[in-house]
């Protein structure tokens, strides 16, 4: 008797503790639970800790309330007012607002609701790209566009116990057909500048070589007057020179020129000249043999 005591202890302790682990649950922190008893919603937990349920009667379905993430694998084509097509890169932050309107609306299904969070951003989106240019959606009202995504998402999200708390573009690019024509026009207006500054700078080039050369013959002209002068004024000198030499010694002055004359005439070995004995240019010759004898 006192052996079987002990196996029903044991067996009693093991339904007890099996009992209580069908019993008990727990909330972590970054979760929701919803209770269900034969289907029914009768209790939602959102506090983080340890609660009792009742076995085999209700049931536990968990849901995470953290901040999740919708980032669609290719980047969505959409038309802007000017008939264009771009792609557009973009992700949404979203999280479960309230726990029992998401799990009616989706059955508690994460894809489910992706789907229909996706499709909501992208009419959204498709709606603010086709009133708005390319240059507003890339550069000039982009954050106004997230913006109004957001809001609009926000305002559909929550009929469904979603909340959305980011929309962001990531990047708006030309389609690659697009992108091709714009290139070629934007190089083509490039070469078209390029061309005119070139166009100028050759007219700027040839003004400044124009007047480069006027000022290097006014330059050139100047200094020819100015060596003019100074040459006149010196040979206009010279002959002062000259004339007060004569004046002071007239005989001297003649020999003197009769001097350099026959030192220019004969300073080559080769030099001839062919002249009468008599003639005036060996005027001082003579003198010097007469005076020599």
């Amino acid at each position: 008797m006192m052996l079987k005591n002990p196996a029903i202890a044991i067996v009693g302790l093991v339904v007890a503790l099996f009992i209580a682990s069908l019993s008990l649950y727990t909330v972590d922190q970054r979760q929701a639970a919803l209770v269900f008893q034969l289907g029914e919603v009768v209790a939602i937990e959102k506090i983080p800790g340890l609660y009792f349920k009742l076995p085999l009667v209700q049931n536990i379905r968990y849901f995470d309330t953290r901040i999740l993430t919708l980032d669609p694998v290719e980047p969505e084509r959409f038309i802007t007012s000017e008939k264009k097509n771009v792609l557009v890169d973009y992700f949404v932050k979203w999280r479960i607002k309230d726990v029992e309107k998401y799990y009616v609306s989706f059955n508690g299904d994460e894809r489910r609701a992706v789907n229909r969070l996706a499709q909501t951003v992208n009419d959204g989106m498709r709606a603010e790209f086709g009133k708005r240019t390319v240059h507003d959606v890339v550069s000039g009202e982009r954050d106004d566009v997230m913006y109004s995504l957001r809001k609009s998402a926000d305002a559909d999200a929550r009929r469904f116990g979603v909340e959305v708390l980011d929309v962001r573009i990531k990047r708006v690019d030309l389609p690659a057909e697009v992108s091709d024509s714009v290139y070629r026009r934007m190089e083509a207006e490039r070469k078209r500048v390029a061309n005119g500054l070139r166009s100028t700078g050759s007219a700027e080039a040839e003004k400044i070589r124009a007047d480069a050369d006027r000022q290097r013959e006014v330059i050139i002209a100047g200094a020819y007057r100015d060596a003019q002068r100074v040459k006149g004024e010196g040979d206009g000198r010279a002959s002062e020179i000259y004339g007060e030499a004569f004046g002071k010694n007239p005989e001297f002055y003649s020999f003197y020129r009769s001097m350099e004359a026959y030192k220019q005439s004969f300073s080559g070995k080769s030099d001839v000249m062919v002249l009468q004995p008599n003639s005036e240019f060996f005027r001082y010759m003579k003198s010097s043999r007469g005076a020599g004898k």
